[in-house]
């Protein structure tokens, strides 16, 4: 899958840009606060409806502006396709696909893959079990649309179970109604979860070891409640002590993903080198498993992944990225030594940006 062009008005920092990209490589130099990450932020919106920076819709419109649009062409299995996003202040955003506007934008997830290294990633080794879910989360449901649809289901009714034991209602019958439908949709999410992480395990230990350039054993293991008993048996179990809590305290949101190197855990020994090799080892495991399960090649988005290493694992990243199973790459840098390197290793069809305060000048 490519991206071929994108248009960009009113988003974030960036007040217009028409830009054009390479098939392969498409490099963004300029300083921090330029507007670099803003661009790769728009080509993620497109595919997953919302911001990988986490901000609410209305911050994504550009200051004193009161509507957003970004569009995209792409080449999807050998078809050209477009998509058209809008945002308005006070209004529901909406996302055309050739031409058809969406229902459900849960419907569209999936249906462009892409995947993005960011130097926000170290939250999932040092932030709490919620960022790791979100990883399970937005892997599998890129490739499982029932996924996605059992975790929809499942928030909603864990939503109103917890409404439930805030406002003290004590029906049992209604909350074996409400749970009976929890417990359907967690051994769902509960089994997918558990194969995926058996899947990606040897693809990231691969990936962490090509980076590293070490033997050091890094391991993913997947913690749930659920390997045990059933959700059912759990709440019911815990009946009352959730009563006295006023929240479920049991179930796949409160699931995680262990992250250890030779035994240890990464959040308490890791290395400021070892933790962003194993981060990065993470999302192109993800890449790998993304590309496998949907037979495309998402996009992959490199923002700023090279600061803060040193030269050995900056050089075997960039072997890494240069292997033809990697379709079409979009990379920030403050360093153009790197982003010459890449293209001097990678590519002989490139396009290469300056970002200066949202503006992006050809190189």
């Amino acid at each position: 899958m490519q991206l071929k062009s994108l248009s960009i008005d009113n988003f974030k920092n960036i007040k217009s840009a028409r830009l054009t990209f390479s098939p392969k490589i498409n490099g963004l130099l300029g300083n921090n606060g330029m507007g670099k990450s803003n661009l790769l932020d728009a080509i993620y919106t497109l595919s997953f409806c919302k911001s990988f920076s986490g901000v609410t819709d209305s911050l994504l419109i550009r200051q004193d502006d009161d509507f957003a649009i970004l569009k995209g062409e792409y080449d999807r299995r050998g078809t050209e396709e477009d998509l058209l996003m809008g945002f308005t202040r006070g209004r529901r955003k909406s996302l055309k696909r050739k031409g058809k506007e969406y229902q459900r934008l849960s419907e569209h997830i999936g249906t462009f893959p892409l995947v993005i290294v960011s130097p926000a990633d170290i939250d999932l080794i040092r932030e709490g079990a919620e960022e790791r879910r979100r990883l399970m989360d937005m892997t599998i449901s890129q490739s499982d649309a029932r996924y996605l649809d059992h975790l929809i289901r499942y928030g909603r009714t864990l939503e109103q179970r917890n409404k439930m034991l805030r406002d003290n209602i004590s029906d049992r019958t209604l909350f074996e109604a409400l749970e009976a439908g929890m417990d359907l949709s967690a051994r769902y999410i509960v089994e997918a979860r558990s194969m995926w992480v058996k899947r990606l395990r040897p693809i990231f230990q691969k990936y962490y070891q090509l980076i590293s350039g070490s033997g050091e054993m890094p391991k993913l293991e997947y913690a749930t409640q659920l390997d045990e008993a059933s959700l059912a048996d759990l709440l019911e179990r815990n009946r009352h002590r959730d009563e006295i809590l006023r929240h479920t305290s049991a179930g796949p949101h409160r699931d995680d993903l262990r992250l250890t190197l030779c035994g240890m855990e990464m959040r308490r020994t890791g290395s400021q080198g070892q933790c962003k090799s194993f981060t990065i080892a993470l999302r192109l495991a993800q890449y790998e498993f993304l590309r496998e399960i949907t037979g495309m090649k998402p996009l992959l988005l490199l923002d700023d992944i090279f600061d803060k290493l040193d030269a050995g694992r900056v050089e075997r990243i960039m072997q890494i990225v240069e292997d033809p199973e990697f379709g079409q790459i979009f990379i920030t840098d403050t360093n153009r030594t790197h982003l010459d390197e890449i293209v001097r290793r990678t590519a002989d069809d490139f396009r290469l940006w300056e970002v200066t305060r949202g503006e992006f000048t050809p190189l």
